[in-house]
């Protein structure tokens, strides 16, 4: 069939007379003229190349959706029922109220970011922070900088240019992206001084490499994998008590740190920056936003000369946070102050303690309306699954969790492009739904599912 048969205009509108239609026009008074006229030429073109006309109607719709389709954010909230709580492709850790209260308070307007508002001189900002982390972690001084990747490079650059770094072979981890420890300490500009075997490392190897070419030693948290089996690595305050007998810094970077210990919730035990201050590193790095449930941030807390080296070089202005990152870790820090409401608080906190029974119950309540939307296409039932905490934090400890599984109806047959389409269903929701697809099914795991009826006001019933 013609586009004649089918009763619409081979001969396009113009584009001034587009622009001229009362929709187009309202269009434009919402979005401005630039963004319609590019909407309108690509709609007209578009036509044009495939031969088509259209009704006026049919172009403007067309139009409408363009720039709809051009004024929607790219970065977007998601339901993230993954299964992995810290998951880095979908922003790590959700903030407190307090946190985005905070940001919204200097967003708005003006601050004394860098303002001494007693003396009425220029202030530092890391005076917003370093206090209450010093409190926390038993530091003498503090620092902050754009993310924990950066403390470590800024951490060695300043104190170890053109000089050794004494690391175990079993710490040499590579992060998410490649993103790899020597290549960090290369670009810092200090010599890499591997010590041990991947599985042992001794207290004695790194005795034998001290030299005077040493400038520190580095101890990595080994944030993404474990070695089990026939292995040993030298005692952290041993280490540490060497250090302080050969005049060299020990520099611990605990990646994913966090400020309590995670045990007194029921997860495992994670070393914090205060523990391993007392255990004599002179300086620790770690992250805002993983397990301390923070902005993205890098953290380095210790010796207050050693801080003040690392405030003195050029990169940290490079590598400063804004305002909104040091108001909302401000506010995150502030609640570490009463431990005993930080799992009411603390959404990361509370979305790891979870229980599953909470889970469970959860996920059946949610399972009718569920079933309900996908009618006869699929098959919905809830299964016991383990989540996983994310971003290199406890990476070997799993977390009992319940999630919706969904599976095809019928044969398995084409089952996995199915699953593929369902899955970028899910993604087109108005609030975009992440799931996973594992074991010939799509899950989706409910431990971080706190806004049940949001989520639920999206189900609508199938047309089937």
């Amino acid at each position: 069939m013609t586009a004649l048969d089918r009763g619409v205009h081979l001969r396009l509108p113009a584009v001034d007379r587009v622009l001229g239609w009362p929709a187009i026009s309202a269009l434009i008074e919402s979005h401005g003229r630039s963004l319609v006229l590019q909407a309108a030429r690509d709609e007209l073109a578009f036509l044009r190349e495939r031969a088509e006309g259209g009704t006026d109607e049919g172009i403007a719709h067309g139009i409408h959706e363009r720039v709809d389709a051009l004024v929607v954010p790219t970065l977007r909230k998601v339901f993230n029922l993954t299964g992995t709580v810290l998951h880095t492709n979908l922003g790590r850790a959700p903030l407190p109220p307090e946190a985005i209260e905070a940001m919204v308070q200097v967003a708005s307007g003006a601050s004394n970011l860098e303002y001494d508002l007693g003396t009425g001189k220029r202030g530092d900002r890391d005076d917003h922070v370093e206090a209450l982390l010093c409190r926390l972690t038993g530091a003498e001084a503090a620092t902050v900088v754009n993310n924990n990747a950066a403390a470590v490079l800024l951490t060695l650059n300043s104190l170890a240019l053109r000089r050794e770094v004494i690391v175990s072979r079993g710490e040499l981890i590579e992060i998410g992206g490649a993103f790899r420890l020597p290549d960090i300490m290369a670009r810092a500009g200090c010599k890499l001084h591997e010590v041990g075997t991947t599985n042992r490392t001794h207290l004695r190897d790194f005795e034998k490499a001290m030299g005077t070419k040493t400038a520190l030693v580095l101890k990595a948290h080994a944030s993404n994998y474990s070695i089990q089996g026939f292995t040993a690595e030298a005692d952290e305050r041993k280490l540490g008590a060497l250090c302080k007998e050969r005049g060299l810094p020990f520099v611990v970077d605990l990646g994913s740190g966090t400020l309590v210990d995670l045990a007194r919730f029921g997860l495992p035990h994670e070393p914090t920056p205060a523990q391993t201050v007392t255990a004599g590193a002179d300086l620790v790095t770690f992250s805002g936003d993983k397990l301390l449930g923070g902005p993205q941030a890098g953290i380095i807390v210790g010796r207050a000369s050693l801080v003040a080296a690392i405030k003195k070089n050029p990169m940290k202005r490079a590598m400063r946070c804004d305002k909104l990152t040091i108001a909302a870790l401000g506010a995150v820090l502030r609640l570490y102050e009463n431990p005993e409401r930080l799992i009411q608080r603390v959404p990361v906190l509370r979305l790891l303690a979870r229980p599953p029974t909470e889970i469970a119950a959860l996920a059946h309540r949610v399972l009718p309306l569920l079933s309900q939307h996908l009618g006869t296409r699929g098959q919905v039932d809830v299964v016991p699954v383990m989540s996983q905490i994310g971003s290199g934090s406890l990476p070997v400890d799993l977390l009992p969790s319940f999630a919706l599984r969904i599976k095809p109806v019928g044969s398995k047959k084409g089952s996995g492009r199915w699953l593929d389409q369902l899955a970028g269903e899910f993604r087109k929701l108005p609030i975009p739904v992440i799931g996973r697809i594992a074991d010939g099914a799509f899950l989706l795991d409910l431990r971080c599912l706190e806004d049940e009826a949001g989520f639920l006001a999206m189900l609508t019933p199938s047309p089937e």
